[in-house]
């Protein structure tokens, strides 16, 4: 069609470059070269004799009908640029298109000047930059480009992000890590990724990916750079990341031509020999190369490999092989896209040929651009007098230099722009890059062996588990991740005999095996490290998991006596998180080996484990939810501590069974300046109703021994004979059946000083005096009773209104001890606390843990005169010895989280139903809401007519500056802890006033992404 815009492949626009075009310039071919006064660095001509019509000694590169990079473009456009830059070139600019300079943000400014001199005197075509740090990167890549004629190609390692090259960035998983997961999916996004990333920081090539195939578990450069050892797997990975960069706009870079995947030596230190037959290579080493040709490959990395079968020649490098280059990668296989060498620095290449001859020899071979001289004023000469000597043609240099001009073009170079710097750093380091890599990590992470079904494990409050480490890495994560989980102890001994004999007091050991996550750090497992898995896991209940390379399992001598085995690749702090998680079902194992590890495990093995519905650890976009607003908390929380209103905070977000936020504020106290930690536990106040007497009461109802009917005289008789015997279940618990709010139970023990009288109290304890009340005080036994004979007598209003009373819950108590025959404490760790992992929640903590992870609730100058930390703040707790049903819990917003989360799942946590589904929503509706009372059975709801929260949210709120709160509908789980009763809890409640909680509520809920 007449209309129609024309477009045509890469591959015909580079035979009408190196055809038409080169026919246009035939006329100037020798002028040109009569002219040529090229100088070196010296400025002396190198030119030693007059030129005479060259006779090429090089085979000239054929084009073949073979798609490179299937894009299409503007063929006009293409040609008009390429011919206007190269016509205008001078002989030198032509050669210095092709050299790729090193350059290096991290060093000084002779290193730079030296950069600005090659640019300006050598005219080079581009740079790879390596270690150093972004900003300053971009900085330089903007004064080195506007120092260059035509734009400079910027390339960079970045196989596993910039991390790899420069601090301060993003470190995804290495490709044999990536190999285990099975959604090709998440590999193309982490291609996208990278090439986003690549590109905002003004590059044009990543050299990835690496599509060598590991078929030897010794390569010590390779290895876990390589996706695994089965060629289809390796070449549909490699796809998906190329086509992931693709996207973003990045050129691609296989390497390393022609297969460096089962070397046993180091191309950067000697050169490796590669022994098999060509048609060995031809079926597995060329194979990706092949298949990723035909996808849209832009460029190609030629390794240092002696490979006899492929160059004659003895111990001749690949990379500057004639054969190899020319013949079966351009001829044979049909590439015609940019070739790299690799870097020419490497001793592969530089102990085989001095600088500036290696380069010559490079060119000569086919390669188009010679990647990381030493020496560019030496091999520009060597070029010049090679062209000079008729061994390089005009034909040959145009093939290059047009194939790099036709690349500059398609990476924008006709619109060229400079980098810009401001939000560089903020770009490049999205959110989304750490939600990938929880991602990754969860798809990767392989189970290999699971015995009796160990993982995940469960029924935890039967479990006594020890940790025992391993290896030579910090283990910091992995240990406090399972502890998020359950009880685990680490046990250590310098002998594994006696380490044996401390195991015997644990059921169940958990190994973590690490290795230092560090690329080119090389892993090997000692003859000690050995024995001590084999000693261990023959005399315990064994779990290991092993934070290295697959390979480091074949050494094991039996791997029999181990239960489950947990292959995580590397031992990062996200690994180990995730590790952690899947050991106790947060998700289930996915991945499968991308390698064999004999003789025990085959590629692609890898056993799938149970997900349970217990918390696990995200980024907040992994659930749909936006940082950037969650990020509003702290200025919140901040401004509470600020203004004074409570020394300190914890805060927790959870959404979809993920946590998504957890961060302390502030201090323990205003004075003390001792930083909260998340780990630390508060006086959660009346969190304690619903932490702890609420699902026990759920579960009295759920077993039918009570109903919404049930009477208080059927719960406690000792309310036969009182105004209050008729009271019903829903009545007391929806907080409308009259009761008094409170009673100041402790003024009536105080002498006429206002002090503790003597007649209730003692300093120590004795057989009468034993509950303790504080510190040195304890109160008389017989008060318990008066407490309750108080409540009985206390007056009860005649109107049925809503009505908020602690009464509620402290008869609750008395009801479930006399019901289940137990104390409170030892009621709700049984059924609840241990079950669920709670491990940092307890009443009378200072009988758990010690003080100091304990946050000080009050100085209290009006009844125990001391400052309250680990002893109850509230009066009626504190004078039932510190456990109570509306009070005297402590707790930390991991722990709150967990039972929050199981009223979430309506009673569901780790797979067990602790109360039914339609208990839970019978204790969930708002059952008097027609006449303005709000409350739930035991649970406060949202205000009538408020729309932050839906209808079907609930939570509770403390006195001590308490807050959760659960929305089924968005899925989300909150906490706020504070001591803002300190110092003086009777000052103002700003932190209420202020509507600090619930402004933080507000902003979670705006978070989530709709």
């Amino acid at each position: 069609m007449k209309n129609t815009i024309q477009k045509i492949s890469y591959t015909s626009i580079l035979i009408l470059l190196v055809g038409c075009s080169l026919f246009q310039n035939k006329k100037t071919e020798n002028k040109e070269k009569q002219i040529l006064t090229q100088t070196n660095k010296n400025n002396k001509s190198i030119i030693k004799k007059p030129i005479v019509t060259t006779k090429t000694i090089v085979e000239p590169f054929i084009v073949k009908e073979t798609p490179v990079y299937k894009e299409t473009f503007d063929t006009a456009g293409a040609l008009q640029w390429v011919d206007s830059i190269y016509n205008k070139m001078a002989f030198d600019e032509k050669v210095g298109q092709l050299f790729m300079v090193a350059a290096y943000s991290g060093k000084d400014e002779e290193h730079f000047a030296a950069v600005d001199k090659l640019i300006n005197e050598n005219k080079i075509g581009g740079l790879i930059f390596f270690k150093g740090a972004p900003i300053k990167q971009a900085k330089l890549t903007n004064r080195f480009q506007a120092k260059s004629k035509v734009p400079l190609f910027i390339g960079i390692d970045a196989e596993w992000g910039l991390s790899m090259r420069l601090d301060s960035t993003t470190r995804y998983p290495w490709n044999m890590t990536l190999g285990a997961i099975q959604d090709r999916e998440l590999i193309e996004k982490m291609g996208r990724q990278l090439g986003y990333q690549t590109k905002r920081l003004g590059c044009q090539f990543n050299f990835a990916p690496v599509i060598d195939i590991n078929t030897n578990p010794k390569n010590p450069v390779i290895g876990f750079r390589s996706f695994g050892e089965n060629k289809e797997k390796v070449t549909n990975y490699a796809a998906s990341l190329m086509k992931g960069m693709h996207q973003s706009g990045i050129f691609s870079t296989g390497k390393h031509f022609p297969g460096h995947g089962d070397s046993s030596t180091d191309s950067h230190h000697t050169l490796p020999t590669i022994s098999f037959s060509k048609e060995r290579m031809e079926d597995i080493e060329f194979y990706p190369y092949k298949k990723l040709f035909s996808e849209g490959m832009s460029s190609v990395m030629v390794a240092h490999l002696n490979v006899p079968s492929l160059e004659t020649r003895k111990n001749f490098p690949t990379s500057i092989s004639y054969n190899v280059v020319t013949n079966i990668l351009q001829k044979e296989l049909g590439f015609n896209g940019l070739i790299f060498t690799d870097a020419l620095n490497m001793k592969g290449a530089s102990d085989f040929m001095k600088p500036g001859e290696i380069d010559l020899e490079a060119f000569l071979a086919g390669n188009d651009i010679l990647l990381f001289p030493e020496n560019v004023p030496y091999a520009f000469d060597k070029i010049c007098i090679a062209y000079q000597d008729g061994i390089i043609s005009e034909q040959r240099l145009a093939q290059s230099v047009k194939k790099i001009l036709n690349y500059k073009y398609l990476a924008g170079f006709k619109n060229f722009k400079p980098i810009e710097i401001k939000k560089l750093y903020a770009d490049i380091n999205k959110p989304e890059n750490e939600a990938l890599k929880y991602e990754l990590y969860e798809n990767a992470i392989t189970v290999l062996k699971n015995d009796n079904q160990v993982l995940p494990i469960k029924n935890i409050e039967n479990k006594r588990i020890a940790y025992v480490k391993i290896g030579e890495d910090e283990t910091g994560i992995f240990l406090k991740t399972l502890k998020k989980y359950a009880e685990v102890t680490e046990v250590f001994d310098a002998n594994v005999d006696s380490l044996n004999v401390k195991l015997k007091n644990y059921n169940q050991v958990i190994i973590g095996y690490h290795k230092p996550d560090k690329a080119w750090k090389v892993q090997e497992i000692s003859d000690r490290e050995v024995n001590w898995i084999n000693e261990i896991s023959k005399s315990n209940n064994t779990i290991l998991a092993s934070f290295t390379k697959p390979y480091l399992l074949s050494e094991l001598k039996n791997i029999s006596e181990i239960e489950g085995i947990v292959l995580t690749y590397q031992s990062g702090p996200v690994a180990q998180e995730v590790a952690a998680e899947l050991f106790f079902g947060a998700f289930e194992a996915k991945g499968k080996l991308p390698v064999s590890i004999t003789p025990y495990f085959k590629e692609n093995d890898g056993l799938s484990t149970e997900k349970l519905n217990v918390l696990g650890f995200v980024n907040p976009i992994n659930v749909g939810m936006d940082p950037e607003i969650l990020s509003k908390i702290d200025a919140i929380a901040q401004k509470a501590i600020d203004k004074k209103m409570t020394p300190g905070a914890q805060v927790l977000v959870a959404r979809k069974g993920k946590i998504i936020f957890h961060k302390s504020y502030g201090n323990q106290t205003y004075e003390n300046g001792i930083k909260v930690t998340n780990s630390d536990v508060y006086d959660v106040a009346s969190l304690t109703k619903i932490i702890s007497t609420l699902p026990n009461v759920m579960q009295e109802f759920d077993t039918n021994k009570v109903s919404l009917d049930t009477k208080l005289v059927e719960m406690l008789p000792i309310f036969a004979n009182s105004d209050k015997a008729t009271i019903n279940f829903k009545d007391l618990l929806t907080h409308q059946a009259g009761l008094q709010a409170w009673i100041p139970f402790y003024q009536a023990t105080l002498d006429r000083y206002k002090q503790p009288s003597l007649k209730y109290y003692k300093k120590t304890p004795e057989a009468d005096f034993s509950i303790k009340v504080a510190d040195s005080l304890y109160l008389r036994n017989d008060y318990r009773d008066t407490i309750m004979k108080k409540i009985i007598d206390s007056k009860l209003s005649s109107k049925k209104e809503y009505k908020y009373s602690d009464f509620t819950f402290i008869i609750l108590k008395e009801y479930l001890e006399k019901s289940r025959n137990k104390t409170l404490d030892a009621i709700s760790y049984e059924s609840f606390f241990k079950p669920l992992g709670m491990t940092s929640t307890f009443y009378n903590p200072l009988n758990k843990i010690g003080k100091s992870y304990i946050i000080p609730t009050e100085n209290d100058n009006y009844f125990r005169y001391q400052t309250l930390q680990g002893n109850v703040h509230d009066m009626a707790a504190a004078m039932q010895g510190g456990v109570a049903g509306h009070a005297g819990l402590f707790s930390s917003a991991l722990d709150i989280a967990k039972m929050m989360q199981l009223y979430l799942q309506k009673g569901n946590y780790g797979g067990v139903q602790y109360f039914s589904e339609s208990t839970f929503n019978t204790f969930n509706t708002c059952h008097f809401c027609a006449s303005g009372n709000r409350r739930g059975l035991g649970f406060d709801k949202p205000q009538i007519g408020e729309v932050t929260n839906s209808k079907s949210s609930f939570g509770h709120t403390g006195f001590t500056g308490t807050m959760t709160w659960a929305d089924p509908e968005t899925e989300i789980v909150y906490v706020f802890l504070s001591n803002r009763t300190y110092p003086d809890a009777n000052l103002p409640n700003a932190l209420s006033k202020e509507n600090i909680r619930e402004d933080i509520l507000k902003v979670i809920q705006e978070a989530v992404i709709k």
